[in-house]
């Protein structure tokens, strides 16, 4: 079955650079495979039966459900099998972790994830709600109760990490984690050594940023 690599809107505003870099790890070692841009919001026009190796965990979930020409895979559990990629030594720092909620029935995207920490010497403390478990991280109230109301669950959810640094592999979560005063580290930084950043992160503006981008891709 033919590959893509989608590597999601959110990273593309975020670190595209980075998402250049995995291509070319992923071309040089699993087959020469294109970049899907096309928004998973949009029909990705695939004609042929296509594995979709994703990041973004929405992607993941519309991947799998939406469109009849795809399967997905993410890039967690593509790396976490693999003894391809150079993986950082944190030598054991402590580190939280809050899930991605379209990963909610993802056990596998779950396992694969805690697995890449382990590779990278990460000491994980599981926050209560975990895993299946896990509620989300305040960004899917947008829209639906006051921006202000918004970060109030923000707050509230990243209050409930057990650690100071708390590992995200969402770039909504990481706005949602900044915003609650802790310091998210994004999956993707973490694999290449780089600190996370918020960039754009007050609510409406991110949304905007974010739909500006899906509109146009």
């Amino acid at each position: 079955m033919p590959k893509v690599f989608a590597p999601g809107c959110a990273l593309m505003l975020y670190k595209p650079y980075l998402a250049d870099k995995l291509s070319a790890i992923l071309n040089e070692n699993l087959g020469s495979m294109d970049q899907l841009l096309t928004c998973c919001k949009h029909e990705p026009q695939v004609i042929t039966k296509t594995e979709v190796i994703n990041i973004c965990p929405g992607c993941d979930k519309r991947y799998s459900n939406d469109y009849p020409n795809t399967t997905t895979i993410s890039l967690w559990e593509i790396l976490a099998g693999s003894d391809f990629f150079p993986f950082p030594d944190y030598n054991g720092k402590a580190m939280t972790i809050l899930d991605a909620c379209p990963t909610r029935e993802k056990p596998a995207v779950h396992q694969a994830i805690r697995t890449l920490l382990g590779k990278m010497n990460i000491s994980i403390t599981e926050p209560e709600k975990t895993r299946t478990k896990g509620t989300c991280c305040g960004d899917s109230f947008y829209g639906l109760i006051p921006v202000e109301e918004v970060k109030k669950q923000m707050r509230k959810r990243t209050s409930e990490m057990p650690q100071e640094d708390v590992v995200v592999y969402c770039v909504s979560c990481v706005k949602s984690v900044y915003i609650g005063g802790k310091k998210p580290r994004y999956l993707i930084d973490l694999l290449f050594g780089e600190e996370t950043t918020p960039g754009t992160f007050e609510p409406d503006q991110w949304h905007r940023e974010i739909d500006e981008y899906i509109g146009l891709h």
